[in-house]
């Protein structure tokens, strides 16, 4: 007989899981087809790299600004309800901006205009209501995506939340960055507007589906909605917990200048893509001209451009596939590690690269070792973090690993518009990526004492202990009881993914 163990059956994900990912996978579709249609429509109104950026920062700003009030909220609201309430929100806000590109779709140049890099004057009207908009989409999306990671381990259990949240993000890469770009530039071919209404039909979508899913999903032990709430004091309290904690601290801090680091970078990719690759001339830009044509692309550079975007899709991919076994082969330290140096060699290579297919390449790659960042930090923090402080030290972790987003992307903008001053545009545009690989590598010798294995798995150990304790004790340990299904199920490019992005 052998002496081999039988694995372990997969325990199943249940109905309210995939009601859940359909609902992620729709709005990422929406999200994809944004991915093309938020940069070309900036690049149509404004040619300015700190105009340009300036957007990134407004849909980054609210991370700095509304991260820790969000996580209060989180913690003491039905995390269901805040999320649906906040795509309902998103809808309406890309709705208007839909709605303001219709209406003044004769004064935007056309997307072969905006691929060709032409001087075109700032549209002071359009421009407006993209960044207030953006703005506002960005409260929405902070409450949403906080109030979503405290809401999976509320549906499946501790054990499979690496596999749901690979499952997910698996799903929400295809749908972000391979099936949403293409669909978003044939859109972009047909009329400015038309993307945008698409996108914020798939957040209606998604609310809808959320809402479907039955229950009260509502932090254990959490404060009754009409009690006061003390900011102050509730904020201080998760900003503390994990302040205070050996690890998440430094990973907190380490993910908040990966994400600083990545929009330096992506704050300006498209005046990098469009006047410094070669989207129209390249040879196999010449061979893919008549595959765009035949899949009603107006522009070959629209089309080589969504290729690019798609590099995402492809890493984050292989990323959902291979990151348990490669977190297996490695160790969750190491692993880390490899985010760190990957993300600095291939900034370091597009910083010199003229031809976009080795661009894509590189951000194949530096997606495939961001994916893997992911799955291991959000699985473990869901697994470390007490139910009831979830939502705000969720929050507070947020708050350094988004917050420092908007701060990137200003530096980003500044850092090209001052190459361009002293050296050329074509410099200028290059210069954030030099800068990104350099501070990798610095970024890299903090990270190796602090993030290791042997403390990650300790931690986990930990965490598990005191649920059982809680569970014996009949106080909690176990995912929230909610009506509806039987809780018996188990469980983040193109821009820079959240974690980090």
């Amino acid at each position: 007989m052998s002496s081999e163990k039988p694995a372990p059956a997969k325990v199943p994900l249940g109905g309210r899981y995939w009601r859940l990912w359909t609902a992620s996978v729709i709005s990422n579709l929406g999200d994809g087809v944004g991915a093309i249609a938020f940069p070309w429509l900036a690049s149509a109104v404004t040619r300015n790299p700190l105009l340009i950026a300036l957007i990134a920062v407004a849909q980054r700003l609210p991370w700095l600004i509304f991260t820790l009030p969000a996580g209060v909220i989180t913690d003491r609201l039905d995390r269901r309800r805040i999320m649906v309430w906040a795509d309902v929100a998103r809808a309406a806000l890309v709705g208007v901006i839909a709605a303001t590109v219709l209406a003044g779709r004769r004064g935007l140049p056309s997307p072969e205009e905006v691929a060709g890099g032409a001087d075109i004057p700032t549209n002071a009207a359009v421009y407006g209501v993209l960044v207030g908009a953006v703005l506002l989409l960005g409260f929405a999306e902070v409450l949403r995506d906080n109030a979503a990671q405290t809401f999976l381990p509320a549906l499946v259990k501790a054990g499979a939340l690496e596999r749901a949240n690979g499952t997910l993000w698996g799903a929400e890469m295809v749908a972000n960055s391979f099936v949403g770009p293409p669909l978003g530039s044939l859109l972009l071919g047909l009329g400015f507007a038309l993307p945008f209404f698409v996108n914020a039909g798939g957040y209606a979508v998604a609310a809808g589906l959320v809402f479907l899913i039955a229950g009260q999903f509502r932090a254990k032990g959490a404060a009754s909605p009409g009690t006061r709430v003390h900011w102050r004091g509730e904020m201080k309290e998760g900003f503390m917990w994990l302040w205070r904690h050996e690890l998440l601290r430094p990973m907190a801090i380490i993910l908040g200048l990966l994400n600083a680091l990545g929009m330096m970078v992506w704050a300006t990719f498209v005046l990098f893509a469009q006047e410094e690759l070669d989207l129209q001339t390249g040879l196999f830009t010449g061979a893919l001209r008549p595959v765009a044509r035949l899949f009603g692309f107006e522009s070959v550079a629209t089309f080589i451009f969504t290729l690019l975007i798609m590099g995402g899709a492809v890493g984050g991919v292989i990323g959902s596939l291979l990151a348990a076994r490669v977190s297996r082969l490695l160790g969750s330290g190491p692993s880390l590690y490899l985010t760190i140096i990957g993300g600095g060699v291939t900034a370091l290579v597009m910083g010199f690269a003229e031809r976009w297919w080795l661009v894509f390449l590189m951000i194949v790659v530096a997606t495939f070792t961001s994916v893997l960042w992911n799955v291991i930090t959000v699985s473990l923090r869901q697994t470390i973090i007490p139910d009831r402080l979830l939502g705000r030290v969720n929050s507070v972790y947020r708050f350094f690993g988004w917050g420092m987003m908007p701060i990137g992307s200003l530096v980003g903008g500044a850092v090209v518009a001052a190459g361009t001053a002293w050296v050329s545009r074509s410099q200028g545009l290059r210069w954030p990526f030099f800068v990104v690989a350099v501070a990798h590598f610095a970024l890299f010798f903090y990270a190796v004492p602090r993030l290791t294995t042997a403390k990650m798995e300790a931690a986990r150990a930990e965490a598990m202990a005191r649920q059982e304790r809680e569970a014996q004790e009949g106080e909690a340990g176990s995912p929230v009881e909610v009506a509806g299904d039987a809780p018996d199920e188990t469980a983040v490019a193109s821009a820079p993914p959240e974690e980090p992005g």
